[in-house]
């Protein structure tokens, strides 16, 4: 117990002092073992870890989504959504917000990433927002804080990374997080409608607007059929049974190339040749994370901190809602620290037993987790969706500028977390569902 608790404080001080995390997961856990089980045995459960935590096909779905996402990136399909979901929109406050939200949860639905998505729509809906004169920090602050649904919405990374971390079917997580993800850009839209009709400063409307028809907007919504045959190859070929997670995932990345060689992007080597080197960069960074997390998980239970912890805390008697709401403003501190993929291994061998012995629903507080995953991934210091805006947004954009502008959009995450805990079927009723409950 006590070189479990040890182990947690060497983390949290190595990651103050800015380590990069694989090597703390790795010194830290090699550091305990060796104090309890000498030096030899130490090494040998390195060697274990790096080859029996990861040799499994499931792992190789990761990748393959990356590499769609990246695909995807550079086909154009983000500017697609944003135009299709802009003629709908054109005559309510805050139409470009609205639409960006609306256009981010199409985009995740072929990209799993929300660092794509946020540097995609700095591109794609920044200058049209500078344009009609938006007030910067709102503008970016819903781009950045958008992007981050592509981390809800399937195929997610993220998701892919819990469900190997809680042996969770991937598909049950992935069909869990479609209504939620869609909840929560109708709680955006919400807000952005209501402050821009508060404020019109913040969101003049275009003097200019063109008006559609509904012949028109079909037409234009039309264009966004490769992300339609996307999601029914990728989720529909899961939930069907024609597919496991990894052929769907392989299968996407095909269609997605294909559909990117066709309209020109994808035909050049250079291009390729970027999206696979950015997919390898992300897959590799991720994977030196997982496997170092995993080591960092066998030595916690060679402590029996986590079993020990879950025994306490049964003995405390404190009830289900307290627990839960514990682990999440936990989550929302690490979250500010750390990527959601490294907080989530960093926990997880902690909470998920706890958990499991408190009766919880685990699909349900992974959904859970995931809204703090997504918080985490716009507040500051870290906030890598801010830094992902900031490469592309300009010189004349600070970190500042962002996440001021994001600061506002944390309220609808908290009512959505509110939403998912008073009404559990927000998360669970696909899942259900799928399984046949």
């Amino acid at each position: 117990m006590t070189m479990g608790m040890i182990t947690i404080f060497a983390f949290l001080v190595m990651i103050a002092g800015g380590a990069h995390i694989f090597i703390i997961f790795f010194a830290v856990g090699l550091g305990v073992t060796a104090m309890m089980m000498g030096i030899g045995p130490a090494f040998a459960m390195i060697g274990q870890t790096l080859y029996y935590g990861i040799a499994t096909d499931t792992y190789a779905t990761l990748p393959l989504f990356v590499l769609m996402g990246s695909f995807a990136a550079r086909a154009g399909l983000g500017k697609d959504a944003f135009d299709s979901t802009q003629v709908w929109f054109g005559k309510i406050p805050g139409s470009i917000g609205v639409a960006t939200c609306w256009a981010n949860a199409a985009f995740g639905a072929v990209s799993g990433s929300s660092l794509a998505a946020a540097a995609v729509f700095g591109r794609v809906a920044l200058p049209e927002m500078r344009r009609l004169k938006y007030d910067k920090s709102f503008a970016l602050g819903c781009i950045a804080s958008a992007g981050t649904f592509a981390s809800m919405i399937p195929p997610s990374g993220v998701l892919i990374v819990l469900a190997i971390l809680t042996d969770q079917s991937i598909g049950v997580l992935f069909m869990a997080g479609v209504v939620p993800g869609l909840v929560t850009a109708a709680m955006y839209s919400l807000s952005i409608i209501y402050r821009s009709w508060r404020n019109p400063k913040l969101a003049p409307r275009d003097e200019n607007l063109v008006h559609y028809s509904l012949w028109e907007k079909l037409k234009f919504t039309a264009r966004i059929w490769p992300i339609g045959i996307l999601v029914i190859v990728v989720l529909g070929g899961i939930y069907s049974g024609v597919f496991t997670t990894t052929e769907a995932a392989a299968a996407g990345t095909l269609i997605t190339f294909l559909i990117g060689f066709f309209r020109g992007p994808l035909k050049k080597v250079s291009v390729i040749r970027e999206s696979l080197k950015e997919s390898a960069k992300t897959s590799s960074m991720i994977f030196a994370i997982m496997v170092g997390a995993l080591y960092y998980g066998r030595v916690l239970g060679i402590s029996r901190l986590p079993s020990n912890v879950a025994g306490y805390i049964m003995q405390m008697n404190i009830g289900p809602t307290a627990v839960t709401v514990i682990m999440l403003v936990i989550l929302f501190f690490l979250g500010m620290f750390m990527n959601a993929s490294a907080f989530f291994m960093f926990s997880f061998p902690i909470f998920y037993p706890i958990i499991l012995k408190m009766g919880i629903n685990p699909v349900w507080f992974c959904i859970l987790s995931m809204k703090m995953a997504e918080i985490g991934a716009v507040t500051p210091p870290v906030g890598l969706n801010a830094f992902s805006l900031k490469g592309v947004a300009g010189k004349d954009v600070s970190l500042e500028d962002i996440f001021r502008g994001i600061w506002p959009f944390i309220i609808p995450d908290v009512v959505v977390i509110v939403f998912l805990y008073i009404f559990p079927g927000i998360a669970t009723w696909l899942p259900n569902l799928y399984m046949g409950r």
